[in-house]
């Protein structure tokens, strides 16, 4: 027999639990199944949230008019002034000059990390968390560390175990607000204690990833580049999820740098822009569209995605076997499995559901296999009707098994 060609450690160590439970349900839809799907966060998988139609005539006009070339590496200098502008709207003298335009937030991340990590330094990020930033650290020889969310008192940050876990090793503090996949909004006060912690590592920066920072429900969101008056901040956002476009593939980040210390990453940062060459053009043009036209349909979309997240908590609350955090943000609930079938083995729970009742969720372990666990995510996105189907299914599962 003759061996495989080998596979770097890297890339044989990555998972992604999101898109990971995707392929059993393909399998499925193969056979002529129909999947409920609340799985992802892609808010065009859902009927009734169209990205909105100036967004997608300009990214359009775009395409006509020839505007497919590469631009500039760190972006279009009108996109990065709009999104600057954007920013200093949120609490902080942000330029033009401050903002890279990406290949979303997680090429975004995938820069950051390159530009910053090195063999034996660390991520400190939150658990349960968004998976990149726990595949990604190793490809440059560094870890991520957890630290905890309170997963009894609405998923906020646990202080004491990050100010245990905090040393000189930690080049990147994550916070990511509105939180995937728990849905917490962390407020001011959250936000400034978070910066007193990292101000006693001078070589720490804070990454903000607040990609859903236009879905918050609480009222309670704030920027975090606003809160800090000495800690570099990295604001992460982007077109995906407040826009309703996440197949453009258009994020960016904005440094925020009240000291002036962030000038050698900066240049490792624009170094590694240029050689990748730029994001999508017209896309971008797409994205400037948005930023700069008529906002009012927010309001619609937000009503919706809240009147659905009020509907999924009616209905945990009345299942046996779930109980679920109120989430004050973005459009994911970290659902608590209490039937002792499934609180030790979330991702048995899912397939099974999967295989048996057609719904697909993903396992919390996916997030973090030990604060994850016990857990599933799901999205709420999909319209009532789809979801009253989901929860009728899950209810009869749990009946079924207990």
């Amino acid at each position: 027999m003759v061996d495989p060609v080998p596979v770097s450690a890297r890339a044989a160590n990555i998972e992604y639990a999101i898109r990971d439970v995707v392929v059993p349900a393909t399998e499925l839809e193969r056979q002529g199944h129909s999947i409920l799907k609340l799985n992802i966060g892609d808010p065009i998988a859902y009927p009734g949230l169209p990205t909105p139609t100036h967004m997608v005539e300009a990214y359009a006009a775009a395409l006509r008019s020839g505007r497919n070339g590469y631009s500039p590496s760190y972006g279009l200098p009108e996109l990065r002034e709009a999104i600057a502008k954007d920013e200093r709207n949120k609490g902080w003298e942000a330029t033009a000059d401050d903002v890279y335009v990406c290949h979303g937030v997680t090429e975004a991340l995938q820069l950051i990390f390159a530009a910053v990590l090195e063999p034996n330094s660390k991520v400190l990020a939150p658990g349960p968390h968004y998976p990149p930033y726990m595949a990604y650290p190793q490809m440059y020889g560094a870890t991520t560390v957890e630290y905890k969310l309170q997963n009894r008192n609405g998923w906020r940050l646990d202080f004491d175990d990050i100010e245990a876990k905090m040393d000189d090793d930690v080049r990147l503090l994550v916070l990511i607000n509105p939180n995937n996949p728990c849905g917490t909004v962390s407020d001011a006060g959250d936000i400034d204690r978070l910066l007193d912690i990292a101000k006693q590592y001078p070589n720490c920066i804070v990454v903000a990833d607040e990609i859903y920072d236009g879905l918050d429900f609480s009222g309670r969101h704030v920027s975090v580049a606003s809160r800090s008056q000495h800690v570099p901040v990295i604001s992460l956002n982007g077109v995906s999820k407040v826009y309703y476009a996440p197949g453009w593939r258009i994020g960016y980040m904005a440094i925020h740098d009240p000291t002036q210390r962030m000038g050698l990453v900066r240049d490792g940062l624009e170094r590694l822009l240029r050689s990748r060459l730029c994001a999508s053009t017209p896309a971008q043009v797409g994205y400037l569209a948005g930023l700069e036209g008529d906002r009012s349909w927010m309001q619609e979309y937000g009503d919706r995605v809240m009147s659905q997240r009020n509907y999924c908590l009616e209905r945990i609350a009345n299942i046996e076997g779930l109980e679920v955090e109120a989430p004050g943000g973005a459009f994911y609930m970290f659902v608590r499995l209490t039937d002792e079938r499934w609180a030790e083995d979330d991702k048995s729970f899912v397939l099974e559901l999967l295989h048996q009742e057609h719904v697909l969720l993903v396992h919390g372990s996916g997030f973090s296999p030990e604060l994850g666990k016990g857990h599933v995510r799901l999205v709420y996105l999909p319209g009532v009707d789809v979801l009253k189907q989901a929860f009728d299914r899950i209810e009869q599962f749990l009946l079924r098994h207990r």
